[in-house]
């Protein structure tokens, strides 16, 4: 009789409450099929627990509230490019009022810290801001701790893509202070904006979701009005070659989840040498050999990632209906 595998522990940071890819990102994680520990979910760029209060809320919606959650570095405290960081309209994209779930700053470094030691995967899928208050009271902990960050404008994006620049990158540049920070003190993967942009959450899909139990039926509402708000099958799907004409939103978050998960399908991962340096209030990341060696995904199958996404969410883990 072969051995079962231990859960694979992973650590969240996110903004969720946003963008609506952090909200596909965690609802991947709670559903994805193997047996996941989420050992904590921190959030960043708060707004007085704001989004550690949405987090609450949609673990909920799957029975899973044991998961640690605790609210990071607050957009009042300066650390970020803009002084207010904007929400969806509440009404529209949530079906009933979230309550805000504020803590101290330290709750979420400790958690944080803590799920390190426990060896857990740390996957980051916004500013980097949190990463940076942790190694500066715990020099050298990130350094240890096995680290993925989506955000990364390393080489172009292809052919067939939105022709998006360095300025677009926002996980590093909303923080450049903490991005820089982090980068040099740590050993992460990136999975860059260059090629998470080859991937979708396609209005094909709303159906599927809509059927998938009370957070299916939450993604399903959200994208909806993002389509309203952002109208990307407009302006990007139909007017890029690599991508569908029903793209809703990119799922840059899913697939930084995916590929620290271990999913390989496509994916390409080389060591480049790269410097990073502020420039006129942007961090720029650049190839030269005497940079230090950044292990950077140079290469996805978008549709494979988008199918796999769909699946797990839609046929994964049981879910509350």
């Amino acid at each position: 009789m072969g051995m079962s595998r231990p859960p694979v522990k992973i650590h969240l940071d996110t903004d969720i409450g946003g963008d609506i890819d952090d909200l596909c990102a965690l609802a991947m994680l709670l559903r994805w099929p193997a047996e996941i520990h989420l050992t904590g979910i921190t959030t960043v760029a708060e707004a007085n627990g704001r989004r550690a209060g949405y987090t609450r809320y949609i673990l909920g919606l799957e029975g899973r509230d044991e998961i640690p959650v605790a609210a990071g570095a607050d957009v009042a405290d300066g650390y970020y490019r803009y002084p207010v960081l904007g929400y969806p309209d509440e009404q529209r994209y949530w079906p009933e009022p979230i309550h805000p779930s504020p803590n101290p700053i330290e709750s979420a470094i400790q958690l944080l810290k803590h799920s390190i030691e426990l060896g857990a995967t740390l996957v980051a899928i916004r500013p980097y801001t949190n990463l940076r208050l942790l190694d500066q009271q715990y020099p050298g902990i990130l350094k240890r701790a096995d680290l993925y960050l989506m955000g990364g404008y390393v080489y172009p994006v292809r052919s067939g893509f939105p022709n998006w620049g360095n300025d677009t990158d926002w996980n590093l540049q909303v923080d450049v202070q903490s991005a820089k920070y982090v980068l040099e003190n740590s050993n992460p993967t990136l999975i860059p904006l260059t090629v998470t942009v080859e991937t979708a959450l396609r209005r094909v899909y709303l159906d599927g979701l809509s059927k998938s139990g009370r957070l299916g039926r939450l993604i399903a509402r959200q994208a909806e009005e993002f389509a309203l708000d952002d109208q990307y099958e407009d302006k990007i799907g139909k007017t890029c070659a690599g991508l569908p004409d029903d793209l809703i939103n990119f799922q840059h978050d899913p697939l930084a989840c995916a590929i620290a998960l271990g999913w390989q399908v496509g994916v390409e991962i080389s060591e480049v040498p790269l410097t990073f340096e502020i420039e006129a209030g942007w961090l720029h990341e650049r190839v030269d050999p005497a940079g230090k060696l950044t292990r950077v995904v140079t290469k996805i199958d978008g549709q494979s990632f988008n199918s796999l996404w769909f699946e797990v969410v839609t046929h994964g883990k049981s879910f509350a209906g």
